[in-house]
């Protein structure tokens, strides 16, 4: 039975080409400048929800919230005050146009959870640059935020100047100048600048036409395997809970190819990975997964010289994909390079033998 608001789905005639598009925006930006309230303003979702990130007012982990993003076709109803953005629970069939459907992850900004935000750059095809209006500019989290977008390869950006109703039209107009020169040589030159207030939810309708029309929606591959990028996890189990009550990890990402069905049988790699006298090596009865090199010594040619990198854990990748280099610098952590994978080892995963039977949608029985 379909939930309220949810149109009924027959998955066996289910056209996923033609459902509404999605795609993952991340939003990043110097802590307390307003990511979090952004998305809200946008989805109507809040995504500081853990009570460290409330006692706190920041975000410390990866945020989630999707939106429909809607056109009134009426001629009374002019651009930009025609686009209006509602969660992913409204009704399929409205009687609007629905010509954008985003997934926003909402990065930290603060710089020592720098590494969760390039979990989040890690399934983005475009972002969101957040920038105080009432704060000077540039901070470091900045120029690092931008190095990630720029290791990425992204090539569409959108800044938000945002709490301009905190400051004179003067003053935004000089800072809006500063943002220009700031982002001039970087992967954001040419990207539109939209003063906001999420707060307010000024020129919120703005950022939403700008979503719809100033960026391509991206060309997705439905045919391939399903490959699912996972950049968080979290226990929903209550504390105390016996153990016939206690439930499976839920975990959050974004697939970047496939579609995944029901009654699947899904794979998460790496599994669990323990270490012993000879080094590491996988829990391959949890994963199916079979055979591991031992750690591997990489060069890295910084300038004249070279440094040699020791991996601490096996890495799941492919070939092509990029990789993010961080330094611990005075109990923070800084962005000091990037790179490529251009070769490693590929590990056959032996296939499930016909004695494996899936007996739910969360467990598999297994005799191997």
């Amino acid at each position: 039975m379909a939930r309220k608001g949810l149109m009924e789905q027959d998955l066996s005639k289910l056209d996923v080409t033609k459902l509404h598009p999605l795609s993952p925006e991340v939003i990043s930006r110097q802590v307390a400048h307003g990511k979090s309230t952004v998305v809200k303003a946008i989805s109507g979702i809040q995504t500081v929800r853990f009570n460290n990130e409330v006692e706190r007012n920041i975000t410390i982990k990866l945020g989630y919230a999707n939106a429909k993003i809607y056109k009134c076709e009426d001629e009374r109803c002019p651009a930009p005050m025609c686009y209006k953005a509602y969660g992913s629970g409204k009704e399929d069939t409205p009687s609007c146009d629905v010509p954008g459907h985003v997934s926003f992850v909402d990065c930290p900004g603060h710089d020592m959870l720098m590494a969760t935000m390039l979990n989040g750059a890690a399934i983005m095809d475009r972002a969101l640059l957040l920038i105080a209006a009432n704060e000077s500019i540039p901070k470091p989290q900045t120029l690092e935020h931008l190095d990630a977008l720029d290791n990425m390869l992204l090539e569409h950006i959108i800044v938000l100047q945002n709490k301009v109703d905190l400051i004179p039209k003067n003053v935004a107009l000089e800072q809006h100048e500063s943002i220009q020169k700031l982002i001039q040589k970087t992967v954001a030159a040419g990207a539109p600048i939209v003063p906001i207030s999420a707060q307010l939810k000024y020129n919120i309708d703005v950022v939403c036409e700008y979503l719809v029309n100033k960026i391509p929606i991206p060309k997705r591959n439905f045919i391939s395997p399903p490959n699912m990028i996972i950049i968080r996890s979290f226990d929903v189990n209550k504390p105390g809970s016996e153990v016939d009550e206690l439930l499976g990890v839920v975990a959050g990402g974004s697939i970047v190819r496939g579609v995944l069905k029901v009654n699947q049988l899904v794979e998460v790699r790496p599994g669990m990975v323990l270490k012993d006298e000879n080094g590491t090596s996988w829990a391959g009865n949890l994963n199916r997964w079979s055979g591991l090199a031992r750690y591997n010594l990489h060069r890295v040619h910084t300038a004249s010289t070279y440094a040699k990198l020791q991996l601490t854990s096996p890495v799941c990748t492919s070939i092509g994909e990029k990789l993010a280099l961080s330094r611990r610098v005075d109990r923070h952590w800084r962005l000091i390079g990037r790179g490529q994978i251009q070769e490693g080892i590929t590990l056959e995963v032996p296939l499930p033998c016909s004695c494996c039977i899936p007996i739910g949608v969360t467990s598999v029985k297994r005799c191997c």
